[in-house]
């Protein structure tokens, strides 16, 4: 007769939807009138344990998880580790991929068709060029607007949510995620990436975004992050045809020019 030796159920964690509702009817106003496009940051968005357990799997800079990790784009984001896609983490903690399914889930769908008024949102359970994200020091990411047509899935992109896990962070360091203008000509938001810290935007051929100047945090420290697309059946970027990455460069004297 066989017998079944009882294994302890493991911890869950859901988003509750009217949490969700309540935070994105706080933003909403301040979302779609933000300048200088639809954004808005939102501290403590995870349970403080929920946010500290994932900090505490987040993979190290030497874990075998990341593509590419000594080099990377040299030009565009160098010393940038990323996944591409999120089969790559095959054997990472569960609850890593716990909270990224929980970021895929109908709550937070909910939430944000709540939040950016854009319905019939659809996550993307493979996280094409997202899921985990890390940036070494004296690393950076140079302004772009994101690629906006997902042809594995046949489907239009729409919003970045990206949650950021980097505790003690000092804006000495750097990091900021600047949102520019349409014209590329100055910074018009610098958001700190703040531990516990969500970052919603709406992406289009326009949305240039990035940090572009060096890392200087401490050798023992990285910018941490989680980021997740979401996208429409529906509703091609009015601007262009479908396109990849679109990497910018700032004027010359950028060096100070948030307004």
């Amino acid at each position: 007769m066989f017998s079944f030796r009882k294994v302890p159920a493991p911890e869950y964690f859901v988003f509750k939807d009217d949490y969700l509702q309540n935070i994105a009817l706080q933003h909403k106003d301040q979302y779609i009138n933000a300048n200088p496009f639809p954004h808005t940051a939102i501290d403590n968005f995870l349970p403080n344990d929920v946010a500290e357990r994932l900090l505490k799997v987040f993979p190290k800079p030497d874990a075998p998880f990341w593509f590419d990790w000594k080099n990377g784009d040299m030009d565009n984001q160098p010393r940038k580790q990323g996944l591409g896609h999120i089969s790559r983490l095959e054997g990472a903690d569960a609850f890593l991929f716990n909270v990224i399914h929980a970021l895929n889930s109908w709550p937070v769908i909910h939430f944000l068709e709540t939040l950016t008024g854009i319905k019939g949102l659809i996550p993307d359970p493979h996280c094409h060029g997202g899921g985990v994200h890390q940036i070494l020091p004296g690393g950076k990411l140079k302004i772009h607007s994101d690629f906006n047509y997902l042809p594995e899935l046949k489907l239009y992109r729409k919003i970045n949510l990206l949650l950021y896990l980097n505790k003690d962070w000092q804006d000495a360091y750097g990091g900021h995620v600047e949102l520019w203008d349409k014209n590329m000509e100055y910074a018009v938001q610098k958001i700190a990436p703040i531990f516990n810290r969500c970052v919603i935007f709406n992406t289009d051929s326009y949305s240039y975004h990035g940090h572009p100047d060096p890392l200087n945090c401490p050798e023992d420290m990285t910018r941490k992050s989680i980021a997740l697309y979401y996208y429409t059946r529906d509703g091609r970027d009015e601007q262009l045809d479908p396109h990849s990455t679109l990497w910018k460069q700032r004027p010359e004297n950028d060096e100070d020019n948030a307004k």
